[in-house]
């Protein structure tokens, strides 16, 4: 080599190298303040955490102290935290020497001090001070990790300001555990606090679940499979999907926390929230930018339709009360309306996603502990092979989904699947591996075999990776200010519309059967199952609307549903219209009769302004009965519907049937022969003449629809329609019969008001006279009949 180059290229290196050392003395010390260090969190993952730090950190430039502080004394203090820190594990690639070394000098740099006034914050800082001084280190930053409950944030952050910042130069990171507030309000008041001590940059909002390794997989897998993702990931191709969180242990020993912030609060607000924004959010050009990330996490914030009380079912575990009245000392009619179990129907408002459904749900004491969110695409395949041929690989008519698979379940790991049918989806290989089937293993109905399976190669805690996170100034894996109130904005309504709610006892655990499953449709989420308890007061106490829930039993041997009225209202709509789609799903069509009178006007009300999703194209609209006016009449049963329902819908004015009460200018004239008419046309358009569903009510002398007590027709023979006398005005009317109402596949009674509580009681005991009282006659022959009665009418 020539001299010259030689002493070039010798040059070069030594300016490299010294670059390098320099650089790693400007890294400087750190110091890491773990307050609250003697609490249960720190104990389980938080010293985990701040070892394996030190682990991935050794020797990279910076030196460390841990300050583990409480307010519990030095002694005590000193003693806990030595019981941790032998009980600190290294990774398991790591040489049992080395972790032994690297475990001892860790134990060496960490201490305990007790953390109360604002002399002993001073007379930390000066410790920290004095120690780089002393070891001619430069400061580069210190991080106080608070594992405390939020009311003391604000006596902490005071101190850490006044007296424990780093000097000029140093960074500072403030490090704040959920909760981050009850409410929209309360968020913005402890924002507000902290942001008059620390600045944003400064402050790093933990939610654990950002640190979930799959979690933290979702934005870099979208990412990495955009070619194959853009052209799917869109509400052209998406079902739904579902984010999931289940825990099969209760809330024993945390009702107090449990009793103020509920499932909603405490996991759904938060976890599955930020879960839905990264599946949601349109994707950045550059996902390592944390500025882009948190900027569209907010735009899918913002773009998140508001919930209504209808979005929503809560339930709670059975023993939830008792576990309450005896952690918290309560008399024993207390009952408890917190809710352990939530599902939230989620929409997004923008072209991506618009009428795509977010299913979010959580619970405790639920049949298995499990995490995922899926995302299931639409099938519009059909196979013309059975599927015992299909190929895994190849047959579209199997599902095709992509599930973020968090942890625990049937599989036991974190992973990420995608259906062999949709692609082979690209992952960091250095960091995730395919994972090889497992005979026997089902997920989601189908056998892992059906999946490209991939798990992390290295399963790593979440509070490792955000520690992690933290010393390396990743903001994106946390919560902004702006998030955090945008998130608020979005739940504290549906949170103060649940906030009387009853929520539906469930047992607990495998008990729970199908009492939990729900249905959903347009903005509306119900259960699928009447609800199988009622909770009432103790005795001696007055009821009051949140001492009942929607309440089911038997009547006359038929089910019964009872309720406030708003919420009875609420439930008779939803379920009509989960008929509607069930009939037009099946036979193209829906043919609904309905009453006329007051009692139905809450009900069309309901329909018209909360049903968007009311297949109303295909539904044919007839009359039960009508009062012999003209149909532009006030009193026409007609004439009701149409100004509380027909107009703010969208109903084809072919499906609407009004009864022909007029006809040459007559008025129920017999020789016009309306009824007939009207028969024909049934008999015509509706199938075997049977309706899906009726609507009926009850009268106070026990008539239903236009049949009367002693009525001379209508309560037996062949005919379908008939002509009746009302005793009161207008005496004339027409009315379906009751053979034609018990052809129906479902009849409804809906029954409201304290004047119909005499009645109610008297029909609950007699057997069959339609004679006298012709809604006993209702029973449908091969359908169902379903009471709906406010608790005026049944409990007076």
């Amino acid at each position: 080599m020539h001299p010259g180059v030689r002493e070039m290229l010798a040059a070069t290196v030594y300016v490299a190298l010294l670059g390098c050392l320099q650089a790693q003395q400007l890294q400087g010390h750190v110091s890491i303040i773990l307050l609250g260090a003697t609490g249960d969190l720190a104990k389980k993952y938080l010293w985990q955490g701040l070892f394996q730090l030190y682990l991935d950190e050794a020797g990279k430039g910076h030196s460390f102290r841990f300050h583990g502080t409480a307010l519990t004394s030095t002694e005590q203090g000193q003693e806990v935290i030595a019981k941790v820190l032998e009980s600190l594990s290294c990774p398991s690639n790591t040489a049992p020497s080395r972790c032994a070394e690297l475990k001892a000098q860790f134990q060496q740099l960490s201490e305990y001090r007790r953390l109360k006034t604002p002399e002993d914050y001073l007379a930390l800082s000066k410790d920290i001070e004095a120690q780089v001084q002393h070891e001619g280190l430069r400061e580069a930053g210190r991080i106080f990790y608070l594992s405390v409950p939020p009311f003391a944030y604000a006596d902490i952050a005071r101190n850490i300001n006044s007296s424990c910042r780093p000097g000029p130069g140093a960074w500072l990171r403030v490090v704040l555990e959920k909760p981050f507030g009850h409410d929209h309000h309360s968020a913005q008041q402890l924002a507000a606090e902290l942001g008059s001590f620390f600045q944003e940059e400064e402050m790093y909002r933990v939610d654990h679940y950002l640190g979930k390794q799959v979690v933290a997989q979702i934005l870099p897998f979208r990412d990495q499979n955009r070619k194959a993702l853009d052209g799917l990931w869109n509400r052209h191709h998406v079902e739904r999907v579902e984010i999931i969180m289940k825990e099969t242990v209760d809330t024993a020993g945390r009702t107090s926390f449990y009793e103020e912030y509920g499932v909603i609060r405490d996991v759904i607000q938060n976890h599955l929230t930020e879960i839905l924004t990264l599946v949601a959010m349109e994707l950045p050009g550059n996902v390592s930018s944390p500025e882009a990330v948190l900027q569209h996490k907010l735009q899918a914030f913002r773009a998140l339709r508001g919930l209504q009380k209808s979005s929503a079912v809560v339930g709670q575990y059975q023993a939830y009360s008792r576990q309450v009245r005896r952690e918290l000392q309560k008399p024993d009619s207390f009952h408890s309306l917190t809710p352990t179990f939530a599902g939230i129907l989620v929409h997004v408002d923008n072209l991506r996603w618009e009428g795509v459904p977010f299913i979010l749900m959580s619970g405790k004491a639920l049949d298995e502990r499990v995490s995922y969110a899926r995302v299931l695409f639409k099938n519009q395949a059909y196979c013309a092979q059975s599927e015992r041929r299909w190929e895994a690989e190849q047959s579209q008519c199997l599902p095709r989904q992509v599930i973020f698979y968090i942890g625990h379940g049937e599989l036991g790991s974190p992973a990420v699947l995608v259906s062999r049918n949709l692609f082979r989806p690209s992952l960091p290989s250095a960091s995730w591996w395919e994972v090889t089937d497992r005979p026997g293993l089902h997920l989601f109905g189908r056998p892992l075999s059906d999946f490209y399976a991939y798990s992390p190669v290295r399963e790593q805690d979440a509070y490792s990776i955000l520690i992690s996170h933290i010393f390396h100034h990743r903001k994106d894996s946390f919560v902004t200010t702006e998030n955090l109130l945008a998130s608020w904005v979005f739940w504290t309504p549906l949170l103060e519309s649940l906030a009387r709610e009853v929520p539906r006892l469930y047992p607990g655990g495998a008990e729970n059967g199908p009492v939990l499953d729900f249905e959903f449709s347009s903005n509306r989420l119900s259960f699928s199952q009447p609800p199988p308890e009622q909770v009432v007061p103790g005795p001696g106490s007055v009821p009051t609307p949140s001492h009942f829930q929607v309440l089911t039993a038997k009547y006359r041997h038929s089910p019964l549903i009872s309720a406030w009225p708003e919420e009875l209202i609420a439930r008779l709509a939803g379920d009509i219209e989960a008929a509607a789609v069930r009939a037009v799903q099946r036979f193209g069509k829906f043919h609904l009769a309905l009453s006329g009178g007051s009692s139905p006007v809450a009900l069309f009300q309901q329909l018209a302004t909360g049903h968007y999703g009311f297949p109303w194209a295909h539904t044919h609209l007839w009359l039960v009965d009508e009062r012999c006016v003209p149909l532009w009449d006030p009193e026409s049963n007609f004439q009701g519907l149409q100004a509380h329902l027909l107009q703010h819908v969208r109903v084809p004015h072919y499906n609407v049937h009004p009864m022909p009460v007029q006809r040459h200018q007559r008025l129920c004239a017999e020789e016009d022969q309306g009824a007939q008419a009207y028969a024909e046309e049934i008999s015509a358009l509706v199938t075997n003449s049977s309706f899906d569903l009726v609507l009926l009510g009850m009268g106070t002398d026990g008539h239903t629809a236009s049949l009367f007590p002693q009525s001379p027709t209508g309560l037996d023979g062949e005919q379908l329609v008939v002509r009746t006398e009302s005793p009161s005005r207008p005496f004339q009317r027409m009315s379906l019969s009751l053979p034609l109402i018990n052809r129906a596949r479902k009849v409804a009674v809906l029954v409201m008001g304290r004047m119909k509580r005499d009645i109610a009681m008297l029909v609950s005991r007699v057997g069959h006279e339609p004679k006298k009282w012709p809604i006993s006659g209702v029973l449908p022959t091969s359908g169902q009949l379903v009471w709906y009665m406010d608790y005026e009418a049944f409990l007076g």
